[in-house]
């Protein structure tokens, strides 16, 4: 009885450790560093702030939790963040870090080399990271450059922030995104690597951009205005184009985005059943009615629009053409931002970075909230909405358990003015702080 007695005491005994090796993995990350934040706008969907709260950060750079006053675990770094306003990282939808719009960007593409853009590109992922924008899509540039870009990046090579990748467009041959205005032999080096014509050549352009390493298919659907042709901002791919790219992307599941600004081109994209829009200038009923089927987001870029409506003015930078359709849609975009929000048009955060100055990002809140946005709409917009326009909603836009430690913080408080975002001397991304002024 004894002995029997002893077994099914061991047995217990075995059973209990192994419940205890099972407790302790199961146990919550040690943090390795806790944020001390003044006051806390976790997550701008419910746009609650908080006061005096601690964001704790495990090693591997995920938040492992948010409690209330100024808590310090045995062995973690503490970031003092007590006199400033913190809140997620900043997402913008829509850049191009390979270069900046200049004079001399029109002859970048037989001046320059894929490794010359890929090392311009580094240079102003550090500059975004910088201006507070812990994840950007980056849609438009040469696989080869980007993509590599994006390796380093997740591998901590590079400092810069999360980039969700096109690489090159899927562009009708000639179009918005296709190389203009050269003789005609070196139009045929330096065409676009992704430019099409008829159903089968876009299917096919989509599904090796895809096996490129594409995250997202960046489309042109339309004219554009940095286009150097007077061909106008109307419908460029085909109906059937448009429909064998987005059959091509979502069957290899990839969400495709639309350069679109005339109406035509706009429709005939949404249509074909794009999941966004980007810049949506002329967008009408129709737009709006389709626009509300489905997972869809516009990304305005109204940064661009007043960007390049500035150059148009000042002369030096633009060709006329560029110039001529830089005055129409600069203004046209505003109206089309005001009549969309007044129709419940779904919005995510996005500025075309690079047609406009790297690290001014922020301007963009400025503008959505002179076309009619509360400060807290735009916040939202470049957190909550942006991480789910870009399937990012489970890793980042919210300071919350699980999600990825994309923290930023600021003088003053954004939910009353978005201004305070062009100054940004908080940024850590994926756990670690990049800036701590």
């Amino acid at each position: 009885m004894l002995k029997r007695g002893n077994m099914i005491a061991g047995a217990l005994g075995a059973l209990a450790l192994l419940a205890g090796a099972s407790f302790a993995q199961d146990a919550p990350p040690q943090a390795a560093t806790v944020i001390h934040a003044g006051r806390l706008l976790a997550d701008a969907s419910n746009g609650r702030v908080l006061a005096e709260q601690s964001i704790l950060v495990g090693a591997d750079g995920r938040i492992v939790g948010i409690e209330p006053g100024y808590v310090a675990p045995a062995g973690a770094r503490v970031i003092d963040q007590r006199n400033r306003f913190v809140l997620p990282g900043l997402i913008d939808s829509h850049v191009h870090l390979r270069g900046e719009l200049s004079a001399q960007r029109l002859y970048d593409p037989v001046l320059l080399t894929n490794a010359d853009a890929a090392l311009r590109a580094a240079q102003n992922a550090r500059i975004t990271l910088n201006a507070g924008f812990t994840t950007v899509a980056d849609l438009g540039a040469p696989n080869d450059a980007i993509f590599a870009l994006r390796r380093a990046v997740n591998e901590g090579r590079v400092a810069g922030p999360r980039i969700v990748a096109s690489g090159s467009s899927v562009t009708p041959d000639g179009g918005h995104g296709d190389a203009q205005a050269f003789q005609p032999d070196v139009l045929d080096v330096i065409r676009s690597e992704s430019a099409c014509s008829g159903a089968d050549a876009c299917r096919r352009a989509t599904r090796r951009q895809i096996q490129a390493g594409a995250d997202i298919v960046k489309i042109t659907a339309t004219g554009g205005v940095l286009s150097n042709t007077a061909a106008g901002v109307g419908q460029q791919l085909s109906d059937a184009e448009l429909e064998a790219i987005v059959e091509a992307a979502h069957s290899m599941g990839r969400r495709v985005t639309a350069h679109a600004h005339g109406v035509d081109g706009i429709n005939a994209a949404l249509r074909a059943g794009v999941d966004s829009i980007e810049h949506g200038t002329y967008l009408d009923r129709d737009s709006i009615r389709l626009l509300r089927q489905g997972d869809r987001y516009v990304i305005p870029t109204m940064m661009a629009g007043w960007w390049v409506g500035q150059l148009a003015e000042q002369g030096g930078t633009l060709t006329p053409a560029q110039a001529d359709k830089a005055r129409r849609v600069g203004p046209d975009l505003v109206r089309m931002v005001r009549m969309a929000r007044q129709a419940g048009v779904r919005f995510a955060f996005g500025t075309d970075t690079g047609v406009s100055p790297h690290g001014q990002n922020a301007r963009e809140f400025q503008l959505l909230v002179e076309a009619g946005f509360t400060p807290m709409q735009t916040l939202r917009m470049a957190t909550v909405d942006a991480a789910d326009h870009l399937q990012l909603g489970n890793v980042t836009g919210r300071i919350a358990p699980g999600y990825a430690a994309d923290i930023i913080a600021v003088d003053g408080d954004p939910t009353q003015d978005v201004a305070t975002l062009m100054n940004v001397p908080f940024v850590m991304a994926r756990g670690t702080a990049f800036k701590d002024e």
